[in-house]
């Protein structure tokens, strides 16, 4: 899946390298983080010939959130962050109304999974990241990053295919 990190440059490089420390976060690279995803491939590795562009095409490595480029991928983001949040919501609703408790103790049609999936702050219910590898998981969080942005920098998209 793709998954994407906002964070705050000056350059585009500045946003890579600090969207590839979210992502190094993510898979458990550094120091005391923890990994929720194998690998990732940012969108300037040529090397590759299964992730990154091989996969998915031409995307930008970085580009302001407020370019066309930019908006272009936020509001993919935002739209997968919905979508997978609904998906699993309407699973555990259903789950609660089709099945008994001991079933669900039991993850009976996968509903436990359906329920941790609904209650993820990271993994691959989430794709969306802010410049500390938190999941972004309501409107409040994407529209406070958006505002907050230092004034001598730019917020920046940063995108990465994962494997889980």
């Amino acid at each position: 899946m793709i998954i994407y990190s906002l964070v705050e440059a000056s350059t585009a490089d500045e946003a890579l390298s600090t969207g590839k420390t979210v992502f190094d976060r993510l898979v458990g690279a550094e120091p005391h983080s923890c990994a929720v995803f194998d690998y990732y491939v940012t969108f300037d590795e040529e090397e590759t010939t299964v992730a990154g562009k091989a996969r998915w095409g031409d995307l930008p490595t970085a580009a302001p959130v407020t370019s066309d480029e930019g908006e272009e991928l936020l509001e993919r983001a935002w739209e997968t962050t919905t979508e997978t949040f609904q998906r699993n919501l309407n699973r555990v609703k259903q789950a609660l109304e089709e099945r008994s408790d001991d079933e669900i103790m039991h993850d009976g049609g996968l509903a436990r999974h359906a329920f941790q999936q609904v209650g993820a702050s990271c993994g691959p219910s989430i794709c969306l990241y802010d410049q500390h590898a938190t999941g972004i998981r309501h409107r409040g969080h994407l529209d406070r990053l958006l505002e907050e942005t230092d004034e001598n920098k730019t917020c920046w998209i940063v995108p990465a295919d994962v494997h889980f």
